[in-house]
């Protein structure tokens, strides 16, 4: 009689495990399965303070990706602890432009996810000055889903 073994791989079960040990991501808009991802996984990052797994999803080997998730994990950090709205603009396809509204605190971040050169989905993180870190996108709405289309308002 032969054994059935469950095979799951490390990265799966990380997965699972932070979902399970995190507040859910409330989405608007279409995202990607690779955008959704790359995104929860950024504000699970964020929560958890963890500036070198937030500096692991940069999508380029950029120069600024320690520097910029260190900014960002204290910029909201600790608004990324409580609800979580994020709303997703564009297509999906290789690039998203997401807006992470954080209830907890009233603050709003724009940020990109794409496909990196390795095929896979990965955050841009170009903003090694804390004040470009923390700049609330003045095109965004007030409130999730407030204007249906980034290509409907907000600037290309």
């Amino acid at each position: 009689m032969g054994v059935l073994t469950g095979c799951t791989s490390d990265e799966s079960l990380t997965y699972q495990t932070d979902y399970s040990n995190h507040r859910p991501l409330r989405v608007v808009g279409y995202p990607s399965t690779g955008s959704l991802r790359t995104v929860q996984e950024a504000v699970w990052r964020l929560a958890d303070g963890d500036v070198e797994g937030l500096a692991a999803l940069a999508v380029d080997d950029d120069t600024h990706a320690t520097s910029t998730a260190r900014n960002w994990v204290k910029a909201f950090g600790s608004a990324a602890r409580g609800d979580v709205t994020a709303d997703f603009y564009d297509d999906g396809l290789v690039r998203q432009v997401v807006v992470l509204y954080f209830a907890r605190s009233g603050l709003t971040k724009e940020i990109e996810v794409r496909v990196g050169e390795d095929d896979t989905w990965g955050l841009t993180l170009a903003e090694p000055d804390p004040a470009d870190a923390a700049v609330t996108p003045t095109w965004a709405p007030p409130t999730p889903g407030g204007s249906g289309s980034r290509t409907s308002g907000a600037p290309s």
